[in-house]
């Protein structure tokens, strides 16, 4: 898209956000700062969970709200090393055994005490067809596939988990981390999800679809217990609205949420304070390769070549993003930059239209594409520069609204054409390429959604997994970064900023490369 196509647009986007302090004025000539608990943090989020259970919750809110209900065998420092959580030590005797030691006296926040069943029973209940689902037991989990070298899993002891394994696999330690894994009581079936019960600093309250979710101080937490007595995460769909809660007092926080084009506003206020730190979470486009016109490689490296990246970033996310090559942060061992560039060029764009077949009619448009998005206002806007940059080389991109389950339901089951979300903390580790990108993870079994299949990135993944050298390992994946920026069946667009605006009554705020919400677990409520 040129300057002055975009300079239009943004002064449409600049209208709607420009009465947000008037408004809010408005509004508060007549009233006072609303009454507050002052032992609640009202956490402002876009959409519900689709699904607490920790074994089943894929989707954004799902994941960063488990995080602080449930707890993980190990978890990892900012470095991305491991440290125990539920498991105090662990061993590997051998590349097919993997052995964990428990911490006792550790109990879920309904009093009862974890032992290694519930371990055995929450890995069974996602990967064992034996589990007879009259039951009520088993669960349909499309975490399954990240336990694929998994043979079984034993208890010889009320502390002792051993995981036995089909083949070496480097990646079980990441998938059995905090933020991937929750260890749900034993006999947890289907209806888990409505009344989820963990062992993490926070414990479940209830939950109101579309309205909000409460959780509370955890009492049986075996970590150090959270200052803050409650949280409610409000669901408010429309950013502006989450705008003036934060302004008129009536919530205390939003992260990565809130328009850019606001941010400076809300910096003035005297109440709130916007954090900002570079972050791990990445923004991509993705295709099926099952459509007719998406399966040429050359129509999907076109439209990477339409996308003009460095605009975007600069006036639609206020410069709060980097461009980016590869799934995983540039910081990564295994990252590379070696890898096929699609600056924006709308030239080279056309051509690969040409050379597909694809020649612009007498209207100027060669083909016909339709993307789905959820209604969040920042998707939305985005979905419009999308729109405007690929129908300057011919492309007429149809934009299809659904409010977020219904879009994310499509999504998982491949009923798309193009869609954009993003990966936020799975893609801090190479398995995110296993799990998104090979043969073996097509739904449900993974996130390859769009159906990609190159036997070449499957062999070189299975080596990576299984090997111990980690010189060859980094090979592998620089090679496999190479494929798929050739391949393209996924743009990747920008890593994304880690935005914290709160107000100053909530206090001791760090944020988190990957947008979690981990840093309740040490904020504290200011009287």
């Amino acid at each position: 898209m040129g300057e002055r196509v975009f300079a239009l647009f943004r002064r449409r986007v600049r209208s709607l956000l420009a009465p947000a302090p008037l408004l809010l004025l408005a509004g508060l000539a007549g009233c006072r700062t609303p009454h507050r608990d002052p032992h609640t943090a009202v956490f402002l989020i876009e959409s519900s969970p689709a699904n607490l259970d920790p074994r089943i919750g894929t989707d954004e809110a799902s994941e960063h709200i488990d995080e602080l209900l449930f707890d993980g065998l190990v978890t990892h420092d900012a470095s991305f090393h491991f440290t125990p959580a539920l498991a105090e030590s662990w061993e590997q005797p051998n590349p097919l055994t993997l052995v964990f030691h428990l911490r006792q006296g550790v109990r879920f926040s309904d009093g009862r005490p974890l032992t290694a069943r519930d371990v055995v029973w929450t890995i069974d209940s996602m990967i064992d067809p034996g589990i007879d689902p009259a039951r009520n037991g088993a669960v349909i989990s499309p975490k399954a596939a990240a336990y694929n070298s998994v043979a079984r899993v034993d208890a010889p002891g009320p502390w002792t988990v051993v995981f036995h394994l089909k083949h070496p696999d480097n990646f079980l330690l990441t998938n059995l981390s905090s933020s991937a894994f929750g260890v749900v009581p034993y006999g947890s079936g289907r209806g888990f999800w409505r009344h989820p019960v963990g062992t993490g600093s926070f414990r479940f309250v209830s939950q109101q679809i579309d309205q909000d979710v409460v959780i509370e101080r955890n009492p049986y937490s075996w970590s150090a217990k959270p200052a803050i007595k409650r949280v409610r995460f409000a669901v408010v769909p429309d950013a502006i609205t989450e705008a003036l809660e934060l302004e008129k007092g009536s919530a205390d926080v939003a992260v990565n949420s809130l328009p850019m084009d606001e941010l400076p506003v809300l910096a003035r206020q005297p109440n709130l304070v916007v954090e900002d730190r570079p972050g791990t979470v990445i923004q991509y486009l993705a295709f099926n390769l099952r459509d007719p016109i998406l399966k040429h490689v050359r129509v999907r490296q076109a439209i990477a070549c339409a996308i003009n990246r460095k605009l975007i970033i600069r006036t639609l996310l206020g410069g709060h993003a980097r461009p980016a090559v590869s799934l995983l942060p540039p910081s990564h061992w295994a990252w590379t930059g070696d890898v096929a560039g699609y600056n924006y060029d709308p030239a080279r764009a056309e051509r690969l239209l040409d050379e597909a077949g694809y020649k612009p009619g007498a209207d100027g448009v060669r083909l016909h594409l339709t993307m789905k998005i959820s209604q969040d206002e920042e998707t939305r806007l985005l979905a419009d520069v999308l729109q405007q940059e690929l129908g300057q080389v011919g492309i007429a991109l149809a934009l299809r609204s659904y409010e977020f389950a219904t879009f994310y339901s499509d999504v998982t089951r491949g009923a798309f054409q193009m869609y954009s979300l993003r990966w936020i903390g799975g893609n801090e580790q190479p398995d995110i390429f296993t799990y998104a990108f090979s043969t073996a993870s097509f739904p449900p079994d993974g996130a390859n959604r769009g159906h990609y299949s190159n036997p070449q990135l499957d062999a070189l993944l299975n080596d990576a997994a299984q090997s111990e050298d980690m010189e060859r390992r980094r090979a592998d994946y620089v090679e496999a970064q190479q494929i798929l920026a050739r391949d393209l069946p996924a743009v990747n667009l920008w890593y994304l900023d880690t935005i914290v605006v709160h107000n100053r009554r909530l206090t001791h705020v760090i944020p988190s490369q990957s947008g979690s919400y981990t840093f309740l677990k040490t904020a504290r409520l200011a009287p």
